[in-house]
């Protein structure tokens, strides 16, 4: 139901009726609009201007096609989890999406490294993602360490991937500063298009889904999305370097 242009037009206040939405798919069918908002922490303006971005004259007509769409679905048994999956790829397969992939691997074609950089479990995913470029011939490697010193010159003309759930990393914004100080493009990966990292970025590629956090530091935001998109953009610069040829 939720399109990829149609989340990415969300403010952050809506983003948050969003992501309780989406985390409470069952008891959001039998809430008033009032409920929502407060359940939320946002008005119900908020709450009708999303139902307005998401392509619904209002409250009434959003919960009668989010009941619809949930129904085709449940016949899915672990709900949660593998829902949130195919409605995240139904969501991305759109000429839209395909063309912000294509951006991103002319960007990493026409540059000679490739540098992942991230920390904690977006440390780990630019590990592969390194890993995953250097197989198709691509020089990567992956930074996970905060306070990696980025000497003057060696990452010139470089592409630097910046991986980040929040985009809020206080460590990663500062290795960014560095790294704008090279000759280098930045793009991010990140839940959110809104955040910090985001807006600092050349590129950003969001992948809006909800956010699990356990406590104050255990994020396990599903990086399914992730990982699809680096061996994506990575399959990509590949056919961009055959074609070169």
């Amino acid at each position: 139901m939720f399109r990829a242009e149609e989340i990415r037009s969300l403010n952050e206040l809506e983003l948050e009726v969003y992501n309780y939405i989406t985390k409470h798919r069952e008891e959001v069918l039998s809430m008033k609009i009032r409920e929502l908002a407060d359940a939320a922490h946002v008005s119900t303006t908020t709450v009708l201007r999303f139902c307005k971005k998401v392509g619904c004259d209002g409250y009434a007509e959003f919960k009668v096609r989010y009941k619809m769409e949930l129904s085709k679905s449940e016949d899915i048994h672990d709900y949660n989890d593998i829902h949130l999956m195919l409605e995240y790829f139904k969501r991305i397969d759109s000429e839209d999406f395909d063309e912000q992939l294509n951006v991103a691997a002319e960007m990493i074609r026409e540059q000679h490294k490739v540098i992942f950089l991230g920390i904690g479990t977006s440390g780990i995913l630019g590990k592969y993602g390194a890993r995953f470029f250097s197989n198709i011939g691509k020089f990567s490697q992956h930074i996970d360490d905060p306070f990696y010193p980025i000497p003057t010159g060696y990452y010139d003309d470089s592409v630097i991937i910046v991986l980040s759930v929040s985009g809020e990393t206080e460590q990663t914004i500062d290795q960014i500063h560095q790294f704008k100080n090279t000759n280098s493009a930045i793009i991010s990966i990140t839940n959110t298009g809104t955040n910090t990292i985001a807006k600092m970025s050349d590129l950003n590629l969001s992948y809006y889904v909800p956010m699990d956090v356990v406590g104050d530091a255990i994020n396990l935001t599903t990086q399914i999305p992730v990982l699809f998109m680096i061996e994506t953009i990575a399959k990509k610069v590949k056919q961009l370097s055959k074609e070169s040829v």
